[in-house]
């Protein structure tokens, strides 16, 4: 007869996770994710952020393109005051105005100017004489326009040039962010006048 030896159990423990190693690693857990949702919201805040100051910038960079080619595209320079019917040109090389009149292509000089001026903080276009509206956003705020104007007078050997200067600052709507700019846009007159 054959005898088996047996063997007492051995009480080998299998190792888990106390209930105290849980809550300590569930803690952990849960301060590492509310730290990650923290900066994923400041990331998402800022995001949106710069989107909106992005789209208020697209705005003034459509509006001052707008205003350099219809201003290219005129004639019959006015800086300052006074651009009414019948005007004349007349150049302000050294003393810069925030008032700039022109004929628009396609009209003669007895018709009514386009007139681009700084009014509450915003560019204002007025087209033939109707009412000045403005061309930038609300969330512009111009702090300086200035025109100067060179090369007006016919047979002057001079092509009429502008140079637009523009300071201000632009912020995001519901947001205190806000950044500064200094933008200059030149516009040489397209009709050969030398």
């Amino acid at each position: 007869m054959t005898f088996m030896r047996l063997t007492p159990l051995t009480s080998e423990r299998t190792r888990g996770f106390t209930l105290i190693e849980m809550m300590v690693s569930v803690a952990l857990f849960a301060v590492v994710m509310t730290v990650c949702i923290d900066v994923l919201l400041s990331l998402v805040n800022a995001n949106r952020k710069a989107q909106a100051l992005q789209s208020v910038m697209n705005n003034l960079n459509i509006a001052l393109d707008g205003m350099v080619r219809a201003v290219r595209e005129g004639s019959v320079y006015h800086c300052g005051p006074g651009g009414g019917q019948n005007m004349s040109t007349q150049d302000c090389s050294s003393a810069p105005s925030t008032i700039f009149a022109f004929e628009p292509h396609g009209q003669d000089a007895t018709g009514n100017p386009w007139v681009y001026s700084l009014q509450n903080g915003q560019i204002y276009r007025s087209e033939n004489g109707q009412i000045a509206i403005p061309i930038t956003a609300p969330e512009v705020s111009i702090s300086s326009l200035s025109f100067y104007v060179v090369g007006s007078t016919p047979g002057d050997s001079l092509q009429p040039e502008v140079l637009i200067v523009v300071e201000g600052a632009a912020g995001a709507p519901g947001t205190s962010a806000q950044t500064t700019f200094h933008i200059e846009a030149t516009a040489v007159q397209r009709q050969l006048d030398l």
